[in-house]
């Protein structure tokens, strides 16, 4: 099949383009960055660089495509020090994008990539913009059908605990406790994906994806032990504290707000609602694999 990826070659894109391509599908790449052309050719696949704010360029590239993966980030909206930058708009403005190059190029199967919080339309933080562009994609004609993947949290956004815990001796948070809540690994995103993108389309479909069921507590005690550390502790401070702390070290404003407001519904369980009603199976990658990654991370911080 002829399939294009957006979202370049990241932690979810370089390993989901390697097995679609090992099956020996014909995959397009898109990237904002020419200088990616050589890494992803590297692959197996081709390169489309061009912008997700360019429609025309997105309708040009989906063009003659069996399956189009769609995905948007915070980082394709811009730098999350930038106090001048409206995320939402901006990540609207590309799922508006998205809509009309999938009209007009005629592409009828879509992969979309997410996010748990994806059901809520409020109460969710900056995670409402997956809710914003799964609604503006329902909007497509009805012979368009969509998988809308909703991973629950990455792992790889703990790595911001690094600094946190060089510092202030601790993993600091406005929640915490004994209660599991679910992470998951990139990797059994992408294969999740590649999953699925052999398996028939027919209608909008939703499925969750995770990889351990952990709470903040094990997350503590098992990074201390990989970083030797055992007494490491997880602590809640108020939510007012960790936001005046966000914006003294020069976080643009909505983006520290939306932290604060995911990580109170990840603590009040609301994040959580919908994905229990929909359990997946668990993937591969469990919490104990991923602290081997923390701990070689934050040694090579030192």
């Amino acid at each position: 099949m002829k399939i294009v990826l957006t979202g370049s070659i990241s932690q979810i894109g370089k390993p989901l383009t390697q097995e679609l391509v090992q099956k020996g599908h014909s995959i397009t790449v898109i990237s904002s960055k020419a200088e990616r052309q050589q890494d992803i050719e590297a692959l197996g696949a081709k390169a489309a660089i061009g912008s997700m704010f360019d429609a025309d360029f997105l309708t040009a590239t989906f063009k003659g495509a069996d399956i189009v993966y769609l995905m948007e980030t915070l980082d394709a909206a811009g730098d999350s020090f930038d106090k001048e930058v409206d995320f939402i708009a901006a990540i609207n403005r590309i799922g508006r994008n998205y809509k009309q190059a999938i009209e007009q190029s005629g592409v009828k199967q879509v992969v979309h990539l997410s996010s748990i919080g994806a059901h809520m339309e409020k109460g969710n933080g900056f995670l409402v913009f997956h809710y914003n562009v799964e609604q503006l994609l329902k909007q497509l004609p009805d012979d368009v059908a969509i998988k809308f993947i909703r991973p629950v949290g990455f792992y790889t956004n703990m790595f911001s605990f690094i600094q946190t815990i060089r510092n202030k001796g601790a993993i600091i948070s406005n929640y915490g406790g004994d209660t599991k809540e679910p992470w998951v690994a990139p990797l059994d995103i992408a294969a999740v994906i590649a999953e699925e993108m052999d398996k028939p389309f027919h209608g909008r479909t939703v499925r969750y994806v995770a990889s351990d069921e952990v709470s903040p507590n094990e997350i503590a005690q098992a990074f201390g032990n990989a970083i030797g550390k055992p007494d490491l502790k997880w602590t809640v401070i108020p939510g007012e504290e960790l936001l005046n702390r966000w914006l003294a070290i020069g976080f643009n404003r909505q983006i520290a707000e939306g932290f604060l407001e995911i990580q109170a519904s990840q603590g009040s369980g609301i994040l959580y609602e919908d994905y229990y009603q929909h359990r997946p199976v668990l993937g591969k990658v469990k919490l104990a694999d991923f602290a081997k990654d923390f701990a070689a991370a934050y040694h090579s911080e030192a």
